[in-house]
């Protein structure tokens, strides 16, 4: 799944509660899939009488809700929890509740290393039990200090407390549901398989009934999310397997629900029924991440991506025939060890052959744990920066022009929060670009056509077609 470096907030704090009730406060690093479980472990918290805020200062209790995708991030992970420390000794020195729990893959990654390391921690949880934290802080306030990273044997999406539909509202008119977890790839270079387990799909009728909450919360966008989201399968209602493709057409038949998107595909799992999704469903937006790494067929079987370079082409070229407007967007890894300029070189012919909207590219991060980080011929950072220098410098070119494409084009946009200025509001492009426009804030939610009339380093600006 797509890792960006960036942290990203907490979701939005719950409405306003008594002042006795415990607070939580969650910071969330890395993906999607962990904004989502940062989004569960909220609800989870609720019945432990946990209400979120997003001031730390004022919090019972902080999550660390991490990432393990990049070099040092569990040294990062330490570093705040050394201010983690002075903040608890300083709360208990005044007689207060203050606790501190690791989440997310560093927790499964270092589990009781954790404790043994910061003595502040309370409890450690990995990603597969997220939904036993009431528990676990239940022990830790009798004064054990937990960690539980086991693969749970239960399935914790049938464990979690179903979202109050004041508080779906409250989160806002688009919302991520996760649909399969972990990876059986193996990819060379990353750490899911070890962080996350094997392939688990979510069964339909779980998925179905979470969509149909969020949109009777007011929810008109869903995007939904694995590791390898076109891996899922299921048992389908009729009797038969069921794969992403089939899912989506029977999500796209819920009343309400408007646009559709998905996150993060591999290539090897992009069928023919997915394909003929986009297609034939205006509700499945044009805008799809597909990831590659590299663009040289050497450094792709060293990676054990199990696809070349000529086999990625040849799948965009029948994603585009079925549907001409979507937009691509792709991961990138330079430097990969043994990577030579002829191997770049050809990573950055793909570039240009397919003409990103959006990308992700990184340096290689060696993983302790992965076979990546034992073979030889590791390439200096040096080289390795200006590889992605030159990388990064072609797809924001290239994803300039394609927002310049876009100008004097009539779009629909979902106005999905308000903008910096009094009288602005944000909308979300069908190829996931933020638009301003001026409209009120009692228009968020709705989805209305517009004309792109310029762009922005960040976002364009469009105009509302009258009479709307």
């Amino acid at each position: 799944m797509t890792e960006q470096t960036a942290d990203l907030t907490a979701p939005d704090a719950a409405p306003a509660v008594a002042d006795n009730s415990r607070k939580v406060f969650i910071k969330t690093y890395g993906c999607q899939m962990n904004v989502y479980d940062s989004t569960r472990m909220s609800d989870a918290l609720a019945r432990d009488g946990y209400v979120q805020t997003e001031e730390m200062d004022e919090a019972d209790l902080v999550l660390l809700n991490t990432c393990h995708i990049r070099e040092k991030a569990a040294e990062k992970v330490y570093s705040e929890l050394g201010r983690l420390r002075d903040m608890k000794k300083a709360r208990n020195g005044d007689g207060r509740e203050f606790m501190i729990g690791v989440t997310g893959c560093v927790a499964q990654a270092e589990g009781a290393e954790i404790l043994r390391r910061a003595p502040a921690v309370d409890v450690v949880i990995g990603p597969q039990t997220y939904h036993r934290l009431p528990e676990a802080l239940q022990r830790a306030r009798g004064g054990d200090r937990v960690v539980d990273t086991d693969y749970a044997l239960e399935d914790k999406f049938e464990h979690l407390p179903k979202t109050d539909k004041a508080l779906i509202r409250a989160r806002g008119v688009t919302a991520f549901l996760t649909v399969q977890e972990g990876c059986d790839k193996f990819c060379t270079f990353c750490v899911v398989p070890y962080t996350r387990g094997s392939e688990v799909s979510r069964p339909v009728s779980q998925i179905i009934d979470e969509a149909m909450r969020l949109v009777d919360g007011g929810v008109r966008e869903v995007t939904l999310l694995g590791q390898n989201v076109n891996a899922w399968r299921a048992d389908g209602p009729d009797g038969r397997e069921w794969t992403l493709g089939d899912l989506l057409y029977r999500l796209a038949d819920i009343p309400g629900l408007e646009r559709l998107r998905y996150t993060t595909s591999h290539p090897r799992d992009m069928d023919d029924r997915l394909i003929a999704a986009h297609a034939d469903l205006r509700k499945l937006m044009p805008y799809l991440h597909l990831p590659i790494q590299s663009g040289s067929d050497r450094i792709l079987k060293a990676m054990n991506r199990r696809h070349t370079a000529d086999d990625y082409l040849r799948l965009i070229e029948r994603i585009r025939a079925a549907r001409p407007d979507i937009a691509m967007s792709g991961d990138f890894i330079t430097g990969f060890p043994g990577e030579t300029d002829a191997d770049f070189e050809a990573t950055m012919e793909v570039v240009k052959a397919v003409h990103y909207a959006a990308a992700f590219s990184f340096k290689y991060s060696s993983r302790p744990g992965t076979p990546g980080a034992d073979l030889p011929d590791h390439v200096p950072e040096k080289v390795k920066a200006e590889r992605l220098e030159r990388l990064q410098a072609l797809l924001i070119e290239q994803q300039k022009a394609f927002n310049e494409s876009c100008v004097g084009r009539e779009v629909s946009l979902l106005l999905e929060k308000p903008g910096r200025y009094g009288g602005q509001l944000i909308g979300r492009s069908p190829w996931l670009q933020s638009v301003i426009v001026d409209a009120k804030d009692e228009r968020i939610g709705d989805i209305i056509p517009v004309r792109i009339t310029g762009t922005g380093p960040n976002s364009l600006y469009a105009d509302i077609l009258r009479g709307v």
